[in-house]
């Protein structure tokens, strides 16, 4: 399994594969999930500010707000499906979703800049990983 490769050095696996209600049985398909949000959030927070710093800062308002949208949506989806006490599958899933929906909305806006804004370019890549790792 791919993924199980790729998870096996990652600290997010660890952390969930050693908590005491998951034993070692891990969904690796939400743990990549959960890496690539925490992953989205932060580099959305990154080009909101390289965006802030960019001399057309008035014509990037639309992509700094959906920059900090989708980080917040993406470090929310992380930190809600990193619990694995107790059981919390809906909320879990709805999150994700809508981590998904902001990095499909971000990542458009994100494109539309990509040409003149290498950060932009690199937060609209990102935001479709995430999202594909989402859904």
């Amino acid at each position: 399994n791919p993924i199980k490769e790729m998870m096996g050095g990652s600290m997010l696996h660890q952390i969930i594969s050693s908590h005491p209600h998951v034993k070692g049985s891990t969904n690796d398909d939400l743990i990549n999930c959960l890496k690539e949000c925490y992953e989205c959030a932060s580099v959305c927070t990154v080009c909101a500010d390289a965006c802030l710093g960019e001399d057309m800062v008035q014509q990037l308002t639309q992509c700094i707000r959906l920059n900090l949208d989708c980080a917040d949506a993406c470090f929310a989806a992380g930190k809600i499906g990193s619990r694995r006490t107790g059981s919390n599958e809906p909320l879990i899933q709805l999150q994700i979703q809508a981590c998904a929906q902001a990095c499909r909305a971000c990542g458009d806006e994100c494109e539309k800049h990509a040409s003149m804004h290498e950060h932009c370019r690199i937060c609209a890549e990102c935001c479709r990983r995430c999202e594909q790792a989402c859904q």
